[in-house]
C-alpha cells in the first residue's frame, strides 16, 4: 500500500541540523504515526514520502520553506515586564503562551531587560535545514474514527 491522503503512516526517523547533530529521533522508541495529508509533519517531510510503500528509506534535506518556516524578526516584540508579573521566574528560553490579534501564540522568551521582555515568536527550528533519514514501517487505511478526531487511535 502506498503512502496518500488520509492514511495511516509510521516511521522511524531521525532529524538532524546543519552540523549533523540529532535534533529527535525515534531510535529507542516507538515509530511515529500520523495520518497522510493532513499537515502533522513537516511539508517537505510529508511531500517526500508521498508514493513510498513499507520498507522504503529515504534521506532528504527539508528547506526552511518547507520546515518550521524562514526565520522572521517580524515575530520578534519588546513588551514591558509588568505584562509578566504574574508569571514567577520568568527566565530566557521558557515559552510563554499570548494572545494576538490572530489567536493565541506561543513565545520563546529571548532576553529580559530592566523594563522590557523580549519575546519571540519564531518557531525553534525556524529558518533550520532539517535532515531526515526516514524508513517507514506501516502504511494502512485510517478508522473513520481516526478521520473524524484527527489523529491516529
Amino acid at each position: 500500500m502506498n503512502i496518500e491522503k488520509n492514511k495511516v503512516v509510521s516511521i522511524n526517523y531521525t532529524v538532524k541540523d546543519d552540523k549533523g547533530e540529532v535534533i529527535d529521533t525515534s531510535e529507542g522508541r516507538k515509530p511515529l504515526n500520523y495520518i497522510h495529508g493532513l499537515g502533522y509533519i513537516v511539508k517537505g517531510l510529508e511531500n517526500a514520502l508521498e508514493g513510498k510503500t513499507v520498507g522504503d528509506a529515504i534521506s532528504i534535506t527539508v528547506k526552511p520553506e518547507d520546515g518550521y518556516g524562514v526565520y522572521s524578526n517580524d515575530l520578534i516584540f519588546k513588551v514591558e515586564k509588568e505584562k509578566f508579573n504574574q508569571i514567577n521566574n520568568l527566565t530566557v528560553g521558557m515559552q510563554i503562551q499570548m494572545q494576538t490579534e490572530n489567536g493565541p501564540m506561543i513565545f520563546s522568551v529571548a532576553e529580559i531587560e530592566d523594563k522590557t521582555v523580549t519575546i519571540d515568536g519564531n518557531h525553534p527550528l525556524a529558518g533550520k535545514n532539517l535532515h531526515f533519514d526516514v524508513s517507514v514501517t506501516s502504511v494502512r487505511e485510517a478508522t473513520q474514527e481516526e478521520l473524524d478526531h484527527g489523529h491516529v487511535h
